[in-house]
């Protein structure tokens, strides 16, 4: 595996890889790689000839009191990770690489970037538009793959797809999650061992309430108990816990359509995200 840190390095590398001809995937990380990224890899191997991996911490995506300094920093390991799953390229820029001095410009989604993380994080989407927007323009691949945890994130990055009539297929992942049921993240790796087992509750109050409300029982309901259940196991109140629309994240009143329920909630320093997809039942309906 190739890895490239300037922008000249990167275009004659990858212009490299298409003339062997083929697909070329690009999965986008931050780093601090866990079984959840491989996840990403491997569908982009089923999909593609080449993947290209991109490892940048980007700093328009963080909050003034949000975790940029201390988050997870592992290139080596990460690294060798990618090169064992068969990564062709590694796109490791630093951050004057990717805002060099002037740099000016901002992306914005609006829509499927209000409320949930979007409220919780002002700015945070516009961040992850406008780097998403850069590895685009950067590698140019073909398709690029993406977990559906961040599913918000990736509503985000469908829409501006769609709106900028970029030529990219996105390809989305199911959330990976460890044998207890919690979320694959990077920011796992700060929470302190009583706090990983009580994380648990957060899986098992979403999989509770999704069910309660494909039984019937009105949403409201079901996300007040699944708060309560998050507070008794240790959490802070939840940041939001909430059901969408599952394409158009449009905020919903009843289980009338395909649904997302998404929920941000911090235990200790710690603030995790979680989501499950909810059916309504047709014979309800």
């Amino acid at each position: 595996m190739q890895i490239v840190r300037d922008i000249d390095s990167l275009r004659e590398t990858v212009a490299a890889l298409r003339a062997d001809g083929g697909r070329i995937a690009l999965v986008p990380t931050m780093g601090a790689l866990h079984a959840g990224h491989m996840a990403l890899v491997a569908e982009a191997r089923r999909r593609a000839d080449h993947v290209v991996a991109s490892i940048f911490v980007n700093p328009r995506q963080f909050g003034a009191n949000e975790d940029l300094s201390t988050y997870p920093r592992r290139e080596a390991t990460d690294a060798g990770m990618l090169d064992e799953v068969g990564c062709a390229l590694l796109w490791a820029p630093d951050a004057p690489a990717m805002y060099p001095e002037g740099y000016a410009t901002n992306v914005g989604v609006g829509g499927v970037s209000d409320g949930l993380d979007g409220a919780a994080r002002p700015g945070h989407f516009d961040g992850v538009a406008t780097i998403v927007l850069k590895l685009f323009n950067q590698v140019q691949p073909d398709l690029a793959v993406f977990g559906e945890k961040d599913y918000q994130q990736l509503a985000v990055i469908r829409r501006m797809v769609r709106d900028l009539d970029l030529p990219i297929e996105i390809v989305a992942v199911p959330t990976q999650r460890d044998a207890d049921g919690l979320a694959l993240s990077s920011r796992n790796f700060y929470l302190g061992e009583e706090e990983r087992r009580a994380a648990r509750a957060l899986p098992r109050a979403l999989g509770e309430a999704a069910g309660a409300m494909q039984r019937g029982t009105p949403p409201a309901e079901a996300i007040a108990a699944a708060g309560d259940k998050l507070v008794k196991a240790g959490f802070e109140p939840a940041d939001y816990i909430e059901l969408r629309d599952a394409a158009t994240l449009v905020p919903l009143a009843s289980l009338d359509r395909p649904a997302r329920l998404l929920a941000a909630a911090r235990i200790g320093t710690t603030r995790l995200i979680d989501n499950l997809a909810v059916e309504p039942d047709p014979q309800i309906m």
